[in-house]
């Protein structure tokens, strides 16, 4: 029998708010532990929850990116279960009026060779307060409690059950993690915590429309994990039923080491939290105004950047996100004033937006060159410097070559004053911060200038088409890769510096005499 893999994902985003979502306790991370919870995060006699503002303004914007309704009224509940590291015996989240509800994520996943883009549906986005956290080690034997990240605010995201793949899952998770950053409510931070995913698995025979019995597997911190935990999964659950066994609803843990799930518990229904109202906080009112001052603060959205890269000029832009139903066209996010348009391809466009610093990097690159030759440029930040930074182990935000750097060496490229070759050697030398990282007075003090003086490079190919009689001889007879091995002589000789194009038209000239 062929089996379908059901995927859902619930994403919990911790919101980059310097204070917790109902205290004045500070969210920053590697404090010793406990000295981060106040009494409100202790739950001590007498306290009442404060609502953070800034939460619920980085909701909002996750509300208008994805193109979800925002709810007001919005009504904080009570989630009661008992854990040691949950100081109140509930948590307070959001249950029937969640803060977001609905709204879409497309994603770009690769299918027999292509890329695909799938849309992902979002059933809701709500907030809610983290639980502090167990700590087994160092601790002979018993487990010790931190309640530094209780009551740090997060929003969680839930996915509906659109994806059937651990690609697609991973391809969802991705983009969520790089728009959650974009738009500035999250560090995405994975190994902090800052962002981290349940997966709910279940499979069923191909063609049925009935829903497996899912399993949940909990707090899975990397994208790697995130696929293999889910591939596993999906294979124990197929093994089981294929041996006329049933799936039993659980909560599963992934162990990297054995890689393999194992369960925790049984699965809980909403019913066994005993959702009810929060009556210490009133229910949240969002203004029309309030959601209007915000998206008038929004950034441009990934897909919009993305489109408009790809775009001739507006109406361009336009088309293409009509044609794709973005959310930045369907909720009137306005593209900022003064952006250009690139005509770059799908690809280049697509690897560009994947994250914002890069796609500022670049569009910063394109101001100082005057927008011209967008391709080069494009080549070179995914390029040089992306290779040297995945090399160093370094953000594009900390790279050694600044984007103004850059496009000093890209206008030399452009006026012919350097080949692409060369420009390589002066970029290791920027690179190393040589001279300032000034791409002139490199080429300057190296003696890196290109040759393209046409009495000079006439002599260079003169004597190169003496010293190889043969290799002209092979080339007239039609051996087309002599011509390329005269070529290269030539640059040889020059040490790189012969205008290639004029080395080309020149020795065709002459071959052809």
């Amino acid at each position: 029998m062929q089996w379908e893999i059901v995927i859902g994902l619930e994403v919990h985003t911790q919101l980059s708010t310097q204070s917790k979502i109902f205290s004045g306790g500070s969210t920053a991370f590697g404090a010793v532990p406990n000295t981060q919870a106040c009494a409100v995060d202790l739950a001590l006699p007498g306290v009442l929850p404060v609502l953070n503002r800034g939460a619920v303004e980085r909701a909002i914007k996750l509300g208008l990116a994805v193109g979800g309704k925002i709810n007001s009224p919005s009504v904080f509940a009570r989630k009661n279960y008992f854990y040691p590291d949950l100081p109140k015996g509930y948590q307070i989240s959001q249950y029937e009026l969640p803060v977001i509800d609905g709204g879409s994520v497309k994603i770009q996943v690769g299918h027999d060779g292509t890329e695909c883009e799938k849309t992902i549906r979002l059933t809701r986005a709500h907030l809610e307060e983290d639980a502090g956290k167990s700590l087994h080690d160092d601790f002979h034997g018993m487990t010790g409690i931190d309640l530094n990240r209780a009551g740090t605010p997060l929003l969680e995201i839930v996915s509906e059950p659109d994806m059937r793949s651990s690609a697609e899952a991973v391809a969802y998770a991705k983009t969520l993690h790089s728009l959650v950053r974009w738009i500035g409510i999250c560090d995405g931070n994975m190994q902090e915590g800052s962002f981290r995913c349940d997966a709910n698995v279940s499979v069923r025979p191909f063609g049925s429309d009935k829903l497996g019995t899912r399993c949940e597997i909990k707090n899975l911190n990397s994208f790697r994990f995130l696929e293999k935990a889910i591939n596993y999964e999906a294979r124990r659950q197929i093994e089981i039923i294929e041996d006329g066994g049933t799936i039993q609803q659980q909560t599963r843990l992934y162990d990297s080491e054995r890689d393999e799930t194992r369960a925790m518990r049984s699965k809980e229904d909403a019913q066994d939290y005993r959702y009810f109202p929060d009556p210490d906080l009133l229910p949240l009112e969002i203004s029309l105004q309030w959601v209007a001052k915000i998206k008038a603060a929004m950034p441009e959205l990934p897909m919009h950047r993305r489109y408009r890269f790809m775009a001739a000029d507006a109406a361009g832009l336009a088309a293409l996100l009509q044609e794709h139903s973005s959310v930045a066209f369907e909720a009137g996010l306005d593209v900022p004033v003064g952006r250009d348009f690139y005509q770059l391809s799908a690809y280049d466009a697509a690897m560009l937006t994947a994250d914002k610093d890069t796609a500022d990097y670049f569009e910063q690159v394109m101001e100082v060159i005057g927008g011209k030759n967008a391709k080069l440029c494009a080549n070179w930040v995914m390029g040089e410097v992306t290779s040297r930074l995945n090399r160093d182990d370094k953000d594009i935000t900390a790279s050694p070559v600044s984007a103004g750097q850059l496009a000093g060496l890209l206008l030399h490229i452009n006026n012919g004053t350097i080949s692409g070759k060369i420009a390589k050697e002066v970029f290791d030398a920027m690179w190393l911060g040589e001279y300032g990282g000034d791409a002139e007075t490199i080429i300057k003090t190296k003696g890196l200038k290109q040759i393209s003086d046409e009495g000079q490079i006439e002599k260079l190919v003169d004597e190169i088409l003496s010293a190889n009689p043969q290799q002209v001889a092979d080339y007239r007879n039609g051996k087309e890769k002599a011509f390329n091995s005269l070529i290269g002589q030539v640059m040889k000789v020059s040490k790189g510096k012969a205008n290639p194009a004029q080395v080309n038209e020149i020795l065709k000239k002459k071959l052809m005499e």
